[in-house]
């Protein structure tokens, strides 16, 4: 089942993270974060200058309140609605990127290889502590960003 965070101006400005808790909190209560079947969407409403030729991601306080957000729950990408695009996008909030028309978003790969790498280890240490020991997901979510794991890391991790 998707499930929506709507997002304000008002919100990003003073950093409120309350859409997200209201959301993400009583998915984690009941259970239903690692069943499979959640997944996370963001709409972000606020006024632009329709001049403005910047995406969402390269707006500094948009950026900013989903930095904060992915300090609280740094396994939220593990839960975003992939086939809705969101996986990308939420990584283009944190990575630093290009965008072009034609191409859409290219990541700056050391900042992208940095961003994987720390989304591995605390997701896998997270999924540790949820007693699950399989990290399909986990791998899945890193091909869709252009990343092969080898198993052989996840033994790393102890």
């Amino acid at each position: 089942m998707a499930y929506t965070i709507t997002l304000h101006e008002s919100h990003l400005q003073t950093l409120d993270l309350t859409p997200a808790l209201a959301v993400v909190e009583p998915l984690l209560a009941a259970g239903k974060v690692l069943n499979g079947e959640t997944a996370l969407r963001f709409v972000i409403d606020i006024s632009r200058d329709p001049t403005d030729p910047r995406e969402l991601s390269e707006l500094p306080e948009v950026r900013l309140w989903f930095i904060r957000l992915d300090t609280v729950y740094p396994w939220l990408p593990l839960v975003l609605d992939w086939e809705a695009g969101e996986l990308g996008r939420y990584a283009a909030m944190l990575v630093p990127h290009q965008f072009s028309p034609t191409e859409g978003i290219r990541y700056n790969p050391e900042g992208l290889e940095i961003f994987m790498m720390a989304k591995i280890f605390a997701i896998a240490a997270w999924q540790k502590s949820q007693g699950i020991t399989q990290y399909t997901r986990l791998k899945f979510m890193t091909q869709m960003l252009g990343y092969e794991i080898d198993d052989g890391l996840f033994g790393l991790l102890g």
